[in-house]
């Protein structure tokens, strides 16, 4: 079924909750998996889903964005398919930067109503799941609704983190609560299947994933007083408008923190992984590069572990962690419940002799290291016998090689720690 579509993915604000990873790129830019960028996964389930006008939006540290959107999707000069970037600007009429998520795509429509389409389907760029959006519109379209919302059912704990639906039994949504108390939670439940019943997830937590009519949001988008989606433009419209939920029992996390991105990426070396990268039918699209197979030298031990194109690994052990694109990681090293960005280039000999002679240390991570519960972003120089242990036992902190988050070591993109460095 063809439905027409236009796809909006909303890059996020600064994403200060993800620094020190979004000191320089933006939210969407963000590596994931060892090989992937977080805006890679809505744009992956768009084109699985046969939806490929898709623009995104984005305010903060677009450069490196753009760049890897340009040399990821390219379609036929004969279709109509693009992935296009749309950076805030400042323009006679629109003198301010994006205020909020619907402030971002008001200030966008003046490039939307160069397209036809029936439907705009606003979703954000900084959440893991695989969803069949063609499931979503049909739904939609059968319950004649004017905007459909994409719910997740959770339990009480989790409810109390995210905005909360209350449904009829048709589905259509009657009211509206954002991060609701533990005391008022008795009167949000809403109907849900016996499987999550018996899971105790009663209660339908809003996934940022939207649907509306053209019309609709046409008409909402020229009101410039509401700024946000969630806090102001749901809400009313539930009063105005008929609003729909789609309840969706599939995995999915909102990649909005430290913690929730580390527990993400560590969770995909499940032996059955709830995000799920080997599947033919829902494929992760992204940068094709040109790389070697990973070399592996001497006696390693890898164990539950994803280890991503060109990784260059020596006598090391390697367990319950994420090994990014031209990893390269020494002899005697140890590296624990951690995810190694990698590396946007390799060294060549030339390089490494001149290292040595200079006394620099080469990208990647040395000989006879630890690593523990630690990211390490891209292109950074570790030296030998360094100790990176995280844990709860650390306070938050934040210098200018690293930062400590939750008990998260996450050294800075390009930092540079000397032989024998500690953080433990």
């Amino acid at each position: 079924m063809n439905i027409n579509t236009l796809a909006i993915i909303l890059g996020g604000g600064a994403g200060s909750r993800l620094s020190p990873l979004t000191e320089t790129r933006s939210k969407p830019a963000v590596p994931i998996a060892g090989k992937y960028r977080l805006v890679d996964i809505p744009i992956s389930n768009c084109i699985n889903s046969n939806i490929k006008r898709i623009f995104v939006l984005t305010q903060f540290n677009s450069a490196s964005l753009n760049r890897h959107i340009k040399n990821t999707y390219h379609f036929s000069n004969f279709d109509e398919a693009f992935v296009d970037i749309l950076a805030a600007e400042q323009t006679p009429d629109n003198p301010t930067w994006f205020q909020g998520t619907a402030d971002a795509v008001r200030q966008c429509m003046p490039h939307f109503k160069n397209y036809s389409y029936d439907y705009a389907l606003i979703l954000s760029g900084d959440q893991l799941y695989q969803m069949d959006f063609n499931k979503m519109l049909e739904a939609h379209i059968k319950s004649k609704a004017a905007i459909s919302i994409a719910t997740l059912p959770v339990n009480a704990k989790e409810a109390s983190e995210f905005g909360i639906m209350k449904t009829d039994k048709k589905s259509v949504i009657t009211s509206f609560i954002e991060k609701p108390k533990p005391e008022l939670l008795p009167d949000w439940t809403s109907e849900v299947s016996d499987e999550m019943k018996n899971e105790g997830r009663h209660y339908l937590a809003s996934m940022g994933i939207y649907i509306f009519n053209r019309d609709l949001l046409n008409k909402l988008m020229s009101n410039p007083d509401t700024k946000d989606f969630g806090k102001e433009i749901i809400p009313q419209s539930i009063v105005e408008n008929k609003v729909v939920s789609y309840q969706y029992e599939g995995y999915w996390t909102d990649i909005g923190n430290i913690e929730s991105f580390f527990e993400a990426n560590l969770g995909l070396t499940d032996n059955i992984p709830k995000f799920n990268m080997f599947d033919n039918n829902q494929r992760i699209y992204t940068r094709a590069r040109i790389l070697p197979p990973s070399k592996i030298s001497g006696v390693t031990t890898i164990n539950k572990s994803i280890l991503a194109e060109g990784c260059i690994i020596n006598g090391a052990r390697v367990e319950h962690s994420v090994v990014g694109i031209r990893s390269r990681i020494g002899a005697s090293s140890t590296v624990q419940d951690s995810y190694l960005m990698g590396s946007d280039y390799y060294e060549n000999l030339e390089d490494l002799r001149t290292n040595y002679e200079k006394g620099i240390i080469n990208i990647g991570i040395g000989e006879r290291c630890h690593i523990r519960y630690t990211i390490i972003d891209k292109n950074c120089r570790i030296g030998n016998d360094v100790k990176l242990i995280g844990g709860k036992h650390l306070p938050d902190q934040n210098n200018k090689l690293f930062t400590v988050k939750d008990g998260i070591i996450v050294v800075k993109k390009g930092a540079i720690l000397p032989d024998g460095y500690a953080v433990v």
